[in-house]
């Protein structure tokens, strides 16, 4: 029996079997729990069904995370299947593909910023608080994930470093806020893993390369090692834990300077 056993999960954001959302969902299944998921638009339907059916779960509703009513109907929807649950999984985060281009400073621009903003952070907290009575009661947890541009300036993530830094916050003030209410709120700053979504960020091939070379661990992370520590952090072993920032990055977060 798996430490997640009798636990019940939504995860929003899953697009892919190549995505983080993804190596998430299998371990949160693999130790218990059950699953429920949102798709994007009638082209990604039959793709997440197609996964969710994979690990036992035929909870698969629509949900365009910039739209509040779609929000709360989404979270009506998976009320009229479950009477609560447990865990909220957020992995969503986008910015237009001009603003991930050149300099920060060309290509930032007032309509990108917002967008980034919207999509990769407010979302987070428009979520959680649609949920919020779903959870109440459960010693429930959110989870959601950043990367190491939240607080280091990177080549091309531009604006998208200021919306993680955003949804960082975003996780400290929920988590003050929920945390009377038994609602734990963390994230996860993975290292760059090869997704469809990364694939946008220029020069991903470039950091991939120079965090292995870098780490501690000589390695990049997989959706696995994310999804392993995502189910963690779910679960009653990390009872204790909230507000904080969990860097799954094989070290290289800790390293200040490398010589050959």
């Amino acid at each position: 029996m798996g430490f997640l056993a009798g636990k019940r999960a939504v995860v929003v954001g899953l697009a892919s079997n190549r995505s983080i959302a993804w190596g998430i969902a299998r371990a949160l299944r693999r130790e218990g729990a059950e699953l429920a998921f949102n798709y994007q638009g009638d082209k990604l339907q039959g793709r997440v069904e197609k996964m969710a059916a994979e690990l036992d779960s035929d909870i698969v509703l629509p949900l365009d995370v910039t739209e509040d009513s779609q929000i709360d109907t989404f979270i009506d929807g998976i009320a009229k299947r479950w009477d609560g649950f447990d865990i909220l999984i957020h992995s969503v985060a986008y910015a237009p593909a001009d603003q991930l281009e050149g300099r920060y400073i060309d290509s930032v621009n007032r309509e990108g910023f917002r967008i980034a903003h919207d999509i990769s952070s407010y979302s987070f907290a428009a979520l959680a608080r649609s949920a919020r009575p779903l959870m109440a009661g459960r010693d429930g947890a959110m989870v959601t994930l950043s990367y190491l541009g939240a607080v280091r300036a990177l080549p091309s993530y531009n604006v998208m470093g200021l919306a993680k830094a955003s949804l960082e916050a975003n996780t400290r003030f929920l988590a003050y806020d929920l945390g009377p209410e038994g609602i734990r709120v963390n994230a996860i700053s993975a290292g760059p893993i090869k997704t469809l979504a990364s694939a946008g960020i220029k020069g991903m091939r470039q950091m991939l390369t120079t965090v292995a070379d870098t780490a501690p661990l000589k390695r990049n992370v997989t959706i696995d090692d994310v999804g392993n520590s995502a189910a963690f952090l779910s679960s009653d072993l990390a009872a204790g834990i909230t507000g904080h920032v969990l860097y799954v990055d094989a070290g290289y977060s800790i390293v200040g300077m490398q010589f050959d």
